[in-house]
């Protein structure tokens, strides 16, 4: 483990930074991917259970989120959480381990 750990804060990736500032990178990436698709489920009733029966006279749900814009951001993260790991994982075939 101490040998990754040091390997990974000294290799250096494309685009500037280490190894370890990536793995940072998408950890935040994937936590809010999470919190916004969360929310937009939430705000579109996704989450609710059984089928919502509304009649004419009934009042209508309406969201307190812009659940096109949410699931538009979250879009966003997935592909740039996609290109992170795709660079974690191209720069761990191409780095050698630091040998203690």
């Amino acid at each position: 483990i101490r040998q990754i750990n040091r390997t990974n804060s000294t290799a250096i990736i494309e685009g500037g930074g280490t190894l370890t500032d990536a793995l940072a990178r998408r950890d935040v990436l994937r936590l809010r991917h999470s919190v916004t698709t969360a929310a937009a489920d939430a705000a579109s009733g996704h989450d609710q259970r059984g089928a919502v029966r509304q009649m004419r006279s009934e009042l209508r749900i309406l969201s307190a989120l812009p659940v096109a814009e949410l699931r538009a951001q979250a879009d966003v993260m997935a592909k740039e959480l996609r290109e992170v790991d795709t660079l974690i994982q191209r720069t761990n075939w191409e780095i050698d381990l630091i040998e203690e």
